[in-house]
């Protein structure tokens, strides 16, 4: 079966760096739309970053409260996805998931596949 492992969370200070990783099997990571959402404790998860298929460009897109901060990428060949995320606030403190869909976009409803998560934390 598809499986998405995120890794990389941990606690950072206000102002630092972590890169997510997602690493993926059982699934070809070009034939996939690729996002990045998060869940802060007592909020609705929250759309970060997406990154469309290989063939319908790679384009990328990002919640406005992250974009210049973050970046999404990806490795097809090493089969996983990346979310770099600078400039650190205490805002960003949530659990990070990956999830893989065939349409992509900001809808979580699209994605049919998603990682376990990983904590990120930042201190102020």
């Amino acid at each position: 079966q598809v499986q998405l492992v995120e890794s990389g969370g941990g606690l950072v200070q206000a102002g630092g760096s972590l890169r997510l990783s997602c690493a993926a099997s059982r699934l070809t990571l070009s034939s996939y739309a690729m996002g990045w959402f998060r869940q802060a404790p007592g909020k609705e998860s929250e759309f970060v970053a997406a990154s469309s298929r290989s063939r319908s460009g790679g384009s990328t897109d990002y919640v406005d409260s992250v974009k210049g901060r973050f970046t999404i990428s990806r490795d097809n060949a090493k089969n996983t996805v990346y979310l770099q995320m600078n400039s650190l606030k205490p805002e960003d403190t949530a659990v990070y998931y990956c999830a893989a869909s065939v349409a992509g976009g900001k809808n979580k409803d699209f994605y049919g596949y998603w990682g376990q998560g990983t904590q990120v934390t930042v201190s102020s």
